[in-house]
């Protein structure tokens, strides 16, 4: 349990400045405490799998295959988010199928909530870009996306500003010093101190062109290869993500490109003119069950485990730690004390 004795502000240094470690580090720094962010990449998030994210806040979408967790967090994590990036793109999700599988898109509403059921006219209401290629979609009004880099630079100078010290090109040595605590967000490079996790590979797109317009993140179901398009700024378009059980850091490999692009085409043909910008892939840190743990190890707390989940889950899950080390108020599915 915290020591009450050091609740006035404690000295706490976070390790790992991918979307996790700064999320702590703000919150933290936020709720008074004297946050140390230490990186071992000389650039910031050079060497983040937070950086190949889709950056989606679709806690409903995910429940889909998610525990209820994933999506109970989502939605506090949702809330965190617009009280605190101006960058971020609220207009909801449009999930749709094309007419050889429409059986997925009765399963994902019938899996799901908080979506309207769009006949062929509401769907082009909702996004004309697409041209009326769809009899029918579901939208989810309550989600949101952004470009992942972009907030990410925006958090580290907040993680500034909140008065805290940022140390990148430093490699922690796994002592905790003249800390109280060490917060351990370090993805599958804590892998020797948390030997459950495992790797699961992402790989996405990045395309430009003028001829498709987009405003919010689209899902396009088929039961072998789903795809979400994700509209960035400046004609950019995040084409993902294939989730493949492998820690292979290595690049793209053609077999995911041809089905992210093949997908994409198929949700509008101008795909097939596009300027590929980036391919991309990283590997996200996941538990056996897929979902993230804050696991109390004396004054050393690794929170880990967020898989395809770090931009919907890393917000709640700082306020979660930091409630713990104030209160010492457990959640006994989320936090494990050693």
């Amino acid at each position: 349990m915290p020591d009450k004795t050091l609740m006035s502000r404690l000295k706490i240094n976070v390790v790992g400045a991918g979307i996790t470690g700064l999320w702590q580090a703000l919150t933290l720094a936020r709720r008074g405490h004297r946050v140390r962010l230490i990186e071992a990449s000389t650039l910031p998030f050079a060497e983040s799998a937070s950086r190949f994210a889709g950056a989606m806040l679709a806690p409903y979408c995910e429940a889909e295959g998610a525990e209820p967790v994933v999506r109970e967090l989502g939605l506090q994590s949702l809330a965190r988010w617009r009280e605190t990036y101006p960058g971020l793109i609220d207009k909801g999700t449009l999930v749709v199928a094309g007419v050889r599988d429409r059986a997925e898109l009765v399963r994902f509403a019938r899996m799901t909530d908080g979506f309207e059921t769009l006949d062929a006219e509401g769907v082009d209401a909702l996004e004309p870009g697409l041209d009326g290629r769809f009899a029918a979609g579901l939208h989810y009004p309550n989600e949101a996306h952004m470009a992942p880099l972009p907030a990410m630079h925006f958090l580290l100078d907040a993680v500034r500003a909140a008065g805290a010290e940022v140390l990148f090109g430093v490699r922690w040595s796994g002592e905790r010093g003249d800390a109280d605590y060490v917060v351990d967000c370090r993805g599958l490079a804590a892998r020797q101190e948390l030997p459950r996790l495992r790797g699961v590979r992402g790989e996405r797109i990045v395309v430009r062109t003028s001829e498709v317009r987009l405003s919010r993140s689209i899902r396009l179901l088929h039961p072998r290869q789903p795809l979400y398009v994700v509209p960035w700024q400046d004609g950019l378009f995040m084409i993902g993500a294939t989730v493949i059980e492998s820690e292979d850091q290595g690049p793209a490999t053609v077999r995911s490109a041809l089905e992210l692009l093949g997908a994409a085409y198929a949700l509008h043909p101008a795909f097939g003119e596009a300027e590929i910008v980036e391919v991309g892939a990283g590997v996200r840190p996941a538990l056996p069950d897929n979902v993230p743990r804050i696991i109390v190890r004396g004054r050393t707390v690794h929170v880990n485990g967020l898989y395809r989940h770090g931009f919907l889950m890393a917000p709640a899950l700082a306020t979660l730690l930091a409630t713990y080390l104030e209160e010492g108020r457990l959640r006994p599915d989320l936090i494990e004390v050693a």
